[in-house]
């Protein structure tokens, strides 16, 4: 081995060390955060209510909103009809979205989604479902 190959071999020693370390340091705590709440809580954009968006133009589609209410009732499939006291929509709450949270009527909950605007009908496509406690 060269002069110049043993001193890039001691150059490169500590580098490769020190992201070693690095990496065990980083991956740690992954395992502690699968068992924390995930995610921001405080204050997000977009529409705060039912009224809003079926007042929204047509370009709102895919605008963010959160919404708090009740589901009413069952449409059939994946669609329910929500309210919050200014107004009724249609959302769309896919069976991998309601993580084993159940409702009924009487339950207040908030979603969170996005405006779904077609040529004859608002709806809103559900992402997240939360019960109010």
């Amino acid at each position: 081995m060269s002069m110049s190959n043993k001193r890039f071999a001691m150059l490169l020693l500590p580098a490769v060390l020190l992201s070693t370390s690095v990496f065990a340091a980083t991956t740690q705590p992954i395992n502690n955060v699968a068992t924390q709440q995930q995610g921001f809580n405080g204050p997000s954009v977009g529409l705060k209510t039912v009224k809003a968006v079926l007042d929204s133009s047509m370009f709102s589609d895919d605008t963010p909103v959160t919404l708090t209410g009740n589901i009413t009732n069952s449409l059939g499939d994946e669609h329910y009809q929500f309210t919050d006291g200014t107004g009724s929509i249609t959302v769309e709450i896919d069976h991998n979205k309601w993580f084993g949270t159940q409702v009924t009527p009487q339950t207040k909950i908030t979603i969170q989604g996005e405006i779904d605007k077609e040529f004859n009908h608002t709806a809103i496509d559900v992402n997240h479902v939360r019960v109010v406690s």
